[in-house]
């Protein structure tokens, strides 16, 4: 039998050796501390603190704006200097919460947050979840309280672990599974608990054989939960392609993936659940790749929440040479162009990669030559060359009738594209379009 996989997809160059082998360092800011009141999809957290109040490093100074929303804690002692507008790694201006670190980290005690697990039932763990104000850290920052309260519980009988990182260059989720499978497995266990008919999956891609080793000897022979290997393929990761490639479901952009009986959760989600039911600590870290061929010495930090961006370059050893011409946030497919470094690190920022050469703004785009190339490695099955020409045009009516709100965004037709059509970004855009129309 072949390795688990789906179809389409791509094999660009990962760059993962860069920073793979290094083990996780721990970043303590000097700097002051912003905490932006969007680092997740819905609405933003109010402010808990005012101008001049003295926090706690694990003190809640916001609380979730709505059902779809989340809590923000503080990774810092220090006081409240200011509310106000900043700049966040997209370019966008958020309202956030100042705190002037005072460098002495003074914590509250997470020990008032625990309860013995074997009193706990399920609705006190997703409490427990939403207290901590956990979310998606994969990118997408969906709240997990919400995540893993379906409709249905008993319609959820898989729970899958990304731990495909099929990103280019990222190796955070690696070293997370390496250094802690133990927090893993506990965190995932903690999940697949909460749903009666449910059992765990990891799913790793195959170019990471020591964190496939490493987690099935830790979980033996479990009934309930295995470790999946899966092809290095992008994008392996995404929502969609690794829930057909471990369970031959299929879905659709009008459908979640709790439809499907299935929930998918981020590696450093899933242990910030372990955190959160076993240590009571709040989300207030995360676990950042600073790498790529313009950085000194690419690294993995595990960085508090609200840390300058400045801070992760200086701790990875500065750049070599000049700033570099390209600065991502995230991974060269789906993460965004970093307008400055003089931003906060938030809950999903997964990487910082700074690449030498701006490969995408300095090739010259040419007329489609119809090479069905986009067609070939599209996982959505669509035609991306067809859907860009249409969403030029802004004929959104044969956009849709076209299926390209099934766009997952990936990439992978840019990718391939000879003519270096930027076919992602329009489809994306056209989609963007649809979508915000609909709301009005």
């Amino acid at each position: 039998m072949g390795l688990l996989t789906f179809k389409g997809g791509i094999h660009p160059f990962e760059g993962k050796e860069m920073s793979m082998d290094k083990q996780v360092v721990e970043l303590w800011p000097t700097g002051e501390m912003v905490y932006p009141l969007s680092q997740h999809i819905g609405a933003p957290a109010k402010p808990l603190v005012k101008k001049g109040d003295r926090v706690l490093r694990g003190q809640k100074i916001a609380e979730a704006g709505g059902f779809i929303s989340a809590h923000i804690h503080s990774s810092c002692s220090g006081t409240v200097k200011a509310i106000e507008t900043r700049r966040t790694s997209g370019g966008n201006m958020v309202m956030s919460i100042v705190v002037d670190n005072d460098g002495q980290f003074e914590t509250v005690d997470f020990s008032q947050n625990l309860k013995p697990l074997d009193t706990l039932y399920t609705d006190d763990v997703r409490e427990m979840i939403k207290e901590a104000g956990i979310v998606g850290m994969g990118g997408a920052g969906f709240p997990t309280n919400v995540k893993y309260s379906p409709k249905n519980e008993n319609d959820i009988d898989h729970i899958i672990v990304n731990g495909a990182e099929c990103e280019p260059y990222l190796t955070s989720d690696y070293r997370r599974m390496v250094e802690e499978p133990d927090k893993l497995i506990a965190g995932l266990t903690i999940a697949v608990n909460l749903f009666p008919k449910a059992k765990g999956i990891i799913a790793i891609e195959d170019n990471k054989p020591e964190a496939i080793r490493i987690l099935r000897e830790k979980i033996g022979k479990s009934d309930k939960l295995s470790v999946n290997v899966m092809k290095t393929k992008y994008p392996q990761g995404g929502e969609r392609s690794i829930i057909y490639a471990n369970t031959g479901r299929t879905l659709n952009s009008s459908m979640l993936p709790a439809d499907v009986g299935c929930i998918v959760s981020n590696v450093d989600t899933i242990i910030a659940i372990y955190e959160a039911v076993c240590e009571g600590k709040p989300l207030m870290e995360r676990i950042v790749t600073v790498t790529g061929d313009a950085i000194a010495n690419p690294i993995n930090l595990k960085v508090p929440i609200g840390t300058n961006c400045n801070e992760l370059i200086k701790a990875a050893g500065g750049f070599l040479g000049d700033i570099p011409p390209k600065i991502i946030a995230g991974g060269p497919m789906m993460g965004r162009n970093m307008v400055s470094l003089d931003v906060p690190t938030v809950k999903g920022l997964s990487a910082i990669l700074c690449l030498s050469e701006d490969v995408v703004s300095a090739s010259e785009t040419t007329n489609c030559i119809r090479c069905g190339k986009c067609v070939e490695v599209c996982p959505s099955r669509l035609m991306p060359a067809e859907l860009a020409t249409i969403g030029e045009h802004h004929d959104t009516d044969k956009f849709k009738k076209l299926d390209g709100m099934e766009c997952v965004e990936c990439g992978c037709c840019s990718y391939v594209c000879p003519a270096k059509r930027h076919l992602a970004q329009t489809i994306a855009s056209t989609r963007k379009q649809i979508l915000a129309m609909g709301k009005k």
